[in-house]
C-alpha cells in the first residue's frame, strides 16, 4: 500500500513538473534567437574589405575610402536587442557608429543609438532617436558615466507595445511610451532590421561640424561582440499586419505568452526609474522637447512622459 502510495505521489509529482515546464515553455518564442555569433544572425551590408573578423570579435573600420555596415538577417517585433561595443579610441571626432533598429519605406519606425566621436580628450556623446511613421527628430544626447573607448559596453533597445527603452549596460537611458491613447502614433506595426555602421559625418557630428575628421588617424576601428537578439522574428513571406498579430501574446492568431508582453515589461520597474532619473539629471546634454527655437510648440508626446 505505501509503494502504491508513493508510486502515485511520484506520478503527482512528475505531471507538477512536466506542467511548470510546459507553461515556462509557453512564455518562450519558437521564433525568437538568441545568439553571441555574428554570422548567425547578421551579415555585412557594404564595404566587405572593411571587416575584421578575431574569432567571436567583430572589427570595421573606417577611412578616407569608406566605412562599413552590417545588418540582422531577419526581421522582428518586439523584445531585445543587445550588442557590446568598444568604440574608436583617441581622435574619433568627424565619426558616427551607429548601433539601430528599422523598418523599411518612407513611413518607416526606427530607434536610433548614434555614437558621436570626439577629439582626444573629450568624451563620447550618445545620440538617440525615435522615428514613427518616417518622422524623426526626437533627438536626445547624453554623456556617458564611462569611458566607452576603453572596454566593451553592452547597448540594448527593448521593445514591446507599451514602450521602447534604450539601455546601456541594462541602464536605462531613454524612454519612449505608447501614448496612442492621446492620438500620438507609436510604432507597433512593421517589422524592424537590426543594423550596425561607422562612417564619416564630420559636417554636423562633432560640436557641430567645426570639428573635422582628421584623417591621419585613419583607420578608425569599432570593436563588437555579444550579438543578441531575444525577438520574434519575422518571415518576408507574412504581411506586416499578420505579423504584428504573430509577435503579440493571446490573439485571434497566436495562443503563445511572450516575455516582452509581461505585465512586468509593461513599465520601468521603480528602480529603473531612479536610473533613469539619474541619467537625464547627471548625463543629458540636449532634449528636442527643450529646444523652443526648433520646437515653439512644444511636440506632443513630450507633455506626456518621461522619454
Amino acid at each position: 500500500m505505501a509503494s502504491s502510495s508513493s508510486s502515485c505521489a511520484l506520478s503527482l509529482l512528475s505531471m507538477a513538473c512536466i506542467l511548470f515546464f510546459l507553461s515556462v515553455a509557453a512564455l518562450t518564442v519558437a521564433s525568437s534567437l538568441n545568439s553571441s555569433r555574428f554570422d548567425d544572425l547578421f551579415q555585412p551590408s557594404w564595404a566587405l574589405d572593411h571587416f575584421i573578423y578575431e574569432g567571436e570579435l567583430l572589427q570595421m573600420k573606417l577611412d578616407n575610402y569608406s566605412g562599413a555596415g552590417f545588418s540582422s538577417k531577419s526581421k522582428y517585433m518586439f523584445g531585445k536587442v543587445a550588442i557590446q561595443i568598444k568604440l574608436i579610441e583617441g581622435d574619433s571626432a568627424g565619426t558616427v557608429t551607429a548601433f539601430y533598429m528599422s523598418s523599411d519605406g518612407p513611413n518607416h519606425n526606427e530607434f536610433d543609438f548614434e555614437f558621436l566621436g570626439n577629439t582626444t580628450g573629450e568624451p563620447y556623446l550618445v545620440q538617440t532617436n525615435v522615428y514613427v511613421n518616417g518622422v524623426g527628430n526626437r533627438e536626445q544626447r547624453h554623456s556617458l558615466w564611462f569611458d566607452p573607448t576603453k572596454d566593451f559596453h553592452s547597448y540594448s533597445i527593448f521593445w514591446n507595445q507599451r514602450q521602447v527603452v534604450f539601455l546601456v549596460d541594462d541602464t536605462p537611458m531613454r524612454v519612449h511610451s505608447n501614448l496612442e491613447h492621446r492620438g500620438i502614433p507609436f510604432p507597433k506595426d512593421q517589422p524592424m532590421g537590426v543594423y550596425s555602421s561607422i562612417w564619416n559625418a564630420d559636417d554636423w557630428a562633432t560640436q557641430g561640424g567645426r570639428v573635422k575628421t582628421d584623417w591621419s588617424h585613419a583607420p578608425f576601428i569599432v570593436s563588437y561582440r555579444g550579438f543578441n537578439i531575444n525577438a520574434c522574428e519575422c518571415p518576408v513571406s507574412v504581411a506586416a499586419a499578420d505579423n504584428a498579430q504573430r509577435c503579440s501574446s493571446g490573439n485571434s492568431t497566436s495562443e503563445k505568452r511572450y516575455w516582452w508582453d509581461d505585465p512586468t515589461m509593461a513599465e520601468l520597474t521603480l528602480h529603473q526609474n531612479h536610473q533613469l532619473l539619474w541619467v537625464r539629471a547627471k548625463h543629458m546634454v540636449y532634449d528636442y522637447c527643450s529646444d523652443t527655437t526648433r520646437f515653439p510648440v512644444t511636440p506632443a508626446e513630450c507633455e506626456h512622459h518621461r522619454h
